[in-house]
């Protein structure tokens, strides 16, 4: 079995582009990553590729250069880009290829996620009356969660307002201006207790990560970050979702929590060895609830940890340091892979002006996607 390192990654800003497509979009960010691991594309032996809008990612090729590479598409909603990281990291470790790329690109119109129910066995009109994948499903699932743990709206607001700091950081970010809690909390109501500035924006973008074998990392880079693990799991029981809820209400824990205990276990580190996190703030109660599913806190604490300072960039369990969905949107393909991004330029020390203190030596990210599957990765020096 094989180490992987990672040894190039590269990103198209996230937000509105006309008239460029998300395949171009993922062109640059795959021509971003080739550069940073200094490569080039006949280099890459194989890809993986996620999109939601665009069918076939593995079109991407034409316009790199027809090399003739295996290439593998994958979708698992929110959680494609932890899917694509693990494809990618386990040919490597099982002796396949040396070196490979996973990449994810998308183009997301404006509004929710309206986009073919069908998919998912619902009739056209509930997504064009505005029903598929709205903020109702967020809204009551953050309200239950802050009745039950004694957590306040101003909570949400700090997640918030952190987020949008740390976007006007992010050259990168959709949203690059900061938003103070007060505003956050009395912008319009969207589903109670979430407001508008709660929530991310369905957007577009890409981003692209290469890996390698370990022992030929030091051929392109003194500073190699590793994959230990990437760990993906499903629902055990219920139906408590975005989607498609025809089960009770009543539901067994969180896929999220199943991931993340399965990618600490199989790194061997604990939720106290993270420097840095990356958690799924699709809205601010997301990342909340996601704090304590993670393990990084006990479900209630997460008021005066977040009240302290401690998710902030210079606190002691930074969160969401590129401003998260929050800051930057979701163009679901590329979202996960987003994070590695981050994740990879905070323990090299190179993420500038938002870059965590103390040479973080472990981060960690969690996705979670409709309807219920987790993804969660865990990288190292």
């Amino acid at each position: 079995m094989n180490d992987v390192a990672i040894i190039g990654v590269g990103l198209h800003p996230f937000g509105r582009f006309e008239g460029v497509s998300a395949m171009q979009m993922g062109t640059h960010a795959i021509r971003a990553a080739l550069a940073d691991a200094g490569l080039e594309w006949k280099d890459v032996q194989f890809a993986v590729g996620g999109s939601w809008e665009v069918a076939n990612p593995d079109a991407v090729v034409s316009l790199m250069g027809l090399t003739g590479i295996p290439f593998t598409n994958v979708f698992n909603a929110c959680a494609t880009g932890a899917s694509a990281t693990e494809a990618c990291a386990d040919a490597i470790r099982l002796g396949k290829y040396d070196i490979g790329i996973a990449i994810g690109m998308d183009k997301h119109p404006r509004g929710a996620f309206t986009v073919d129910p069908t998919l998912v066995g619902m009739p056209k009109w509930y997504g064009e009356n505005g029903q598929y994948l709205t903020t109702k499903f967020f809204g009551m699932k953050a309200n239950r969660y802050l009745h039950d743990h004694d957590i306040s709206p101003m909570t949400l607001a700090r997640v918030a307002a952190k987020n949008y700091r740390n976007g006007v950081l992010n050259p990168n970010a959709f949203r690059r201006k900061a938003v103070s809690e007060e505003d956050v909390l009395t912008a319009p109501m969207l589903n109670h207790p979430l407001t508008h500035l709660m929530f991310c924006a369905p957007d577009e973008g890409a981003a692209a990560v290469i890996m390698c074998r370990a022992d030929i990392a030091h051929r392109f880079t003194s500073t190699p970050v590793f994959v230990r693990s990437v760990e993906v799991r499903t629902r055990t029981y219920g139906a408590y979702e975005v989607n498609t809820t025809f089960a009770p209400i009543e539901e067994a824990p969180s896929p999220s929590v199943f991931a993340s205990r399965a990618a600490f276990e199989s790194a061997g580190v604990e939720p106290g060895d993270i420097g840095v996190v990356q958690l799924q703030d699709t809205d601010a109660g997301a990342e909340v609830i996601h704090m304590a599913e993670a393990g990084f806190c006990a479900d209630g604490d997460q008021e005066k940890l977040i009240a302290e300072g401690a998710t902030e960039i210079g606190g002691s369990l930074p969160v969401n340091t590129d401003g998260g969905l929050i800051a930057n949107g979701e163009p679901i393909g590329a979202s996960g892979l987003r994070q590695v991004h981050e994740l990879v330029h905070q323990l090299r020390g190179t993420a500038g002006e938002r870059q965590v203190p103390g040479e973080p030596k472990a981060g960690f990210a969690l996705l979670y996607g409709a309807p219920g599957t987790a993804g969660a990765t865990v990288v190292t020096r």
